[in-house]
C-alpha cells in the first residue's frame, strides 16, 4: 500500500528522525495531520501537550533552523491531532531532553486514552517507557524473544547481559 493509502486507514508513524516539511508552516502540519481546519486554541494545546510556546512556533516555517528535538516535538504533536488507529513511534525519545522524556510519556497516556480503539506501538530501549505499556513484544536479533506482560518480560531485559534488545510497546484497548 502507499504512504497515502496507509494513512487513510488511519495509521500515524513517527520516525525515529522526524522528516523535515520544507515551506509549511508549523501549523500547517498540525492542521494537515488533523484533517481539519483546527481553531488557533487547538493547535496551540497540541503544541502547549509536547513543551513548545505555541507563539514561538505555530508560524514558524519547518526548515534546518529547528532543532533535533523541536521536530521531534512538532512530529509528536501531529500524530496526537492525527488521532489515528494505530500510531508507530520509533524510538521517539531520540533528541528529547530529560525534562520532555518525563512528559512524552504523559503524551502516550492521553492519545491512549482519548482515541477510542486505538493502539499505541513504541519502539524504545527505555526503561521508563516500557513501564506504560500494556504489553511487551521482545526482539533479538530480529526474532520475537518474547512476548508478555512488563511484569513477565522487564525482569529478563533487566537482568540481562546481552546487548540492549529493541522493545515494542503495544498500549491498545481494543
Amino acid at each position: 500500500m502507499s504512504i497515502t493509502d496507509r494513512a487513510k486507514l488511519g495509521i500515524g508513524f513517527a520516525f525515529q528522525q522526524p522528516v523535515k516539511f520544507k515551506g509549511l508552516s508549523v501549523k500547517d502540519l498540525i492542521e494537515l495531520s488533523s484533517g481539519n481546519k483546527l481553531k488557533l486554541s487547538e493547535a496551540c494545546n497540541y503544541l502547549s501537550d509536547v513543551g513548545l510556546c505555541a507563539k514561538d512556533y505555530l508560524n514558524r516555517e519547518i526548515s534546518s533552523s529547528l532543532s533535533g528535538g523541536e521536530l521531534k516535538r512538532i512530529e509528536i504533536a501531529m500524530l496526537a491531532a492525527k488521532k489515528s488507529a494505530l500510531t508507530v513511534f520509533d524510538e521517539p525519545e531520540a533528541g528529547i531532553d530529560l525534562w520532555s522524556f518525563n512528559s512524552l510519556i504523559g503524551i502516550f497516556e492521553k492519545m491512549h486514552h482519548e482515541i477510542e480503539n486505538s493502539s499505541i506501538v513504541i519502539i524504545s530501549h527505555q526503561e521508563k517507557i516500557l513501564n506504560i505499556a500494556d504489553e511487551i513484544v521482545l526482539l533479538s536479533n530480529g526474532e520475537i524473544e518474547k512476548i508478555g506482560s512488563k511484569e513477565e518480560v522487564l525482569p529478563l531485559l533487566l537482568n540481562s547481559t546481552n546487548k540492549p534488545c529493541k522493545v515494542m510497546l503495544d498500549k491498545t484497548n481494543i
